[in-house]
């Protein structure tokens, strides 16, 4: 996707996600479920590269890190995300001019140091311009000078995942606008759809973000008026704000719900039959295979006006790292987030949340 508008940081996209455990062997099984290969292991740090297709996943036990003291504090999480940027150097000036918090990331003799500022709930924002693909990083990218490879298929396909769609962050109510402008401020993020789902027991309000590179995108979720909901439970669970759930894109979800089933990932509640019913209503003509989607709990969104199908098919995990989840989806020319489909997941998150005790089950009147 070309430029949206101007990009002051250079952004081109996501770079790896940094996830953080008390101790090893909470994050690898969830990893494997999900497809992923452990490709490279760190030269001199207690540090792990995990992927499938484009996307690249760490995880960091190193003692006395900002990810060691993140885990401390927050339990298995994700702990940071790097953004790709066109010159790391120039975009950490950039940031830092415009008011972001400098963050020192211990680094060894012959490491590359890699620039990063404290984003939200205190995890980091890295800055990386040596990625594959990039004119910096002259055919070695940070994993070829920092890591030592494990396996000569370096872009395992695994469940069919080829890149991080997006990712959300939870928020306490009325610091959305404060991250908001943050990501506008440091970025030049903007908004592009603004969502107030009420569920019958509790609502949330969420704007979605992205950058100018159009492939960051990062929705904001903050608790509805009523409270009591899902956002306040995440940030109990989580003690602060921080990443909801990650969203990763496949090209045919059906099949890479396949492998991920045969792998033992579970999935959060599917919604009930009439969901499926009512699709040839709500989307006419969409041309999708609804007994496969329904076996499959998969949800369809998006248009079908003028004869032109702009659909996103999504599924979530249950929660798989601390209160975190995973999103899986597909996009057919649909750029959207699946609005027609949070008041389903919303619910759904509400199903769960009476079964479990968390919200009490409302009495006749």
């Amino acid at each position: 996707m070309a430029d949206l508008f101007e990009n002051p940081a250079g952004l081109d996209g996501f770079e790896f996600l940094e996830f953080c455990a008390p101790e090893k062997g909470l994050l690898e099984p969830i990893f494997e479920r999900m497809g992923f290969t452990k490709v490279a292991r760190h030269r001199s740090k207690d540090v792990e590269l995990w992927r499938q297709g484009g996307i690249n996943l760490l995880t960091n036990y190193e003692k006395g890190t900002p990810a060691w003291h993140f885990a401390q504090e927050h339990g298995p999480s994700a702990c940071g995300m790097a953004f790709r940027c066109r010159d790391a150097a120039k975009a950490y000036d950039h940031v830092i001019s415009q008011g972001a918090e400098a963050v020192t990331v211990p680094v060894g003799p012959m490491e590359l140091r890699i620039p990063a500022i404290r984003g939200i709930g205190g995890a980091l924002v890295y800055l990386v311009d040596r990625y594959e693909g990039s004119e910096r990083a002259s055919n070695l990218s940070i994993y070829d000078i920092d890591f030592e490879w494990l396996t000569d298929d370096r872009n395992p396909v695994g469940a069919g995942f080829e890149v991080i769609d997006h990712l959300t962050h939870n928020v306490y109510q009325g610091r959305m606008d404060h991250w908001a402008d943050w990501y506008g401020r440091l970025f030049n993020f903007r908004e592009i759809r603004f969502f107030d789902i009420k569920g019958e027991y509790t609502g949330l309000t969420s704007r979605a973000l992205t950058a100018p590179d159009g492939k960051i995108r990062i929705p904001l979720n903050q608790e509805g008026e009523n409270g009591k909901g899902q956002i306040e439970e995440f940030l109990v669970a989580m003690k602060g704000e921080g990443i909801q759930h990650i969203a990763l894109s496949s090209q045919n979800l059906l099949e890479s719900w396949d492998i991920l089933k045969s792998k033992g990932q579970p999935f959060m509640t599917a919604p009930p039959a009439t969901y499926y019913e009512m699709l040839d209503e709500r989307l006419p003509g969409h041309g999708e295979p609804v007994e496969e989607l329904q076996k499959r709990g998969i949800l369809l969104d998006g248009s079908t006006e003028n004869d032109d199908p702009r659909l996103l098919l999504q599924i979530f995990s249950e929660t798989m790292i601390g209160p975190a989840f995973f999103e899986f989806i597909q996009r057919k020319k649909d750029e959207g987030f699946g609005e027609g489909n949070f008041k389903a997941l919303f619910e759904s998150i509400e199903r769960d949340q009476l079964a479990r005790g968390v919200l009490k089950q409302k009495e006749d009147a």
